[in-house]
């Protein structure tokens, strides 16, 4: 097949790849989710959610995402005439989350609808090494295979420099990744894989697969000593808004990482969800967390805050 002349994107993941390979004039059709890099804003969205999910507690998320996927109902909504106006060469979709971006049936059944039949281009990564391949294939899907490696080959650098920073610590660090708040989520896929490229420990986390619901006393027995609140699909702004809940949990403030202040909020949808370039940042940005006097963090400023949930009322009142 030619090199497409029109791209069509499922996964903010996806979109984010397109621009990183110099592609962005050839996206003509994104997602509601799409909002990096800037040169996005304004393209046709083909892909909106079904919930209203901006109104929505992280609890009735949960339910209601719950009871769709019981029911075999998609939680998206793809603008069928739009898609077959924008005549897409390739479309980029994924088979991995059904949570994150329409996936296998729903897409399929699309597809079929549209006179002209484009390529499909499944991104479905579970490693950093998968999110790499998919690069490597979006590469050879759109004749920019040159400039995917070079962008593998730089990302692969920086977390080799990591990786020979901490290779020797003396002591590595038990961290846990919160991919959710109400119910409690433990991290999966590639974020297990990225705590201990920066030199800590996350055995509450599922490397290479589906991040799971877990118990709070799971949570408490583990201990950790640092623990990034990350609930997929949340900016900054809105963990920060959403984190203080925590500090009602029992045992809460004799978690190690409370008493020593360190609970760290990030912006997970730029450097966490999202299996794209920016992952390599999100392990930089890690690493910092893991280890401050090792590692800097030149990054955004809107990457990640402290939390100061440390404070027992108790204490406070004097009790």
């Amino acid at each position: 097949m030619s090199a497409p002349q029109r791209i069509v994107s499922f996964l903010p993941s996806a979109t984010e790849m397109v621009c990183a390979l110099g592609l962005v004039d050839l996206l003509v059709g994104i997602t509601h989710e799409c909002d990096y890099p800037a040169e996005v804003r304004g393209r046709s969205i083909v892909v909106r959610n079904v919930l209203p999910l901006e109104s929505m507690s992280e609890r009735e998320i949960d339910v209601a995402v719950t009871a769709r996927l019981r029911a075999g109902e998609s939680l998206y909504q793809i603008d069928e005439k739009l898609l077959q106006e924008l005549r897409p060469d390739l479309i980029l979709t994924q088979n991995l989350c059904q949570v994150c971006a329409p996936s296998g049936n729903e897409v399929t059944q699309t597809l079929a609808l549209l006179p002209h039949k484009p390529e499909i281009l499944w991104l479905t990564p579970t490693s950093l090494a998968e999110i790499d391949q998919n690069i490597r294939d979006l590469g050879t899907a759109t004749g920019s295979s040159k400039r995917a490696e070079e962008l593998i080959s730089a990302g692969r650098a920086r977390l080799e420099k990591i990786k020979d920073a901490t290779c020797d610590l003396s002591g590595r660090p038990r961290v846990f990744c919160m991919e959710w708040l109400d119910p409690i989520y433990c991290s999966g896929h590639w974020v297990p894989e990225m705590v201990r490229i920066d030199g800590g420990v996350d055995q509450l986390g599922r490397e290479g697969t589906d991040s799971v619901r877990i118990s709070w006393d799971d949570v408490l027995n583990w201990a950790p000593e640092v623990l990034v609140v990350m609930p997929c699909g949340f900016n900054l702004r809105k963990v920060i808004e959403l984190a203080p809940q925590l500090s009602n949990r029992p045992g809460w403030f004799d978690l190690p990482a409370v008493r020593n202040r360190q609970v760290y909020a990030v912006d997970a949808n730029s450097y966490f969800a999202r299996p794209g370039p920016r992952v390599i940042e999100g392990t930089e940005l890690l690493a910092h967390l893991l280890h401050p006097t090792l590692f800097s963090w030149n990054g955004s400023g809107d990457a990640y805050r402290r939390l100061d949930l440390s404070i027992d009322p108790r204490t406070r009142a004097g009790v």
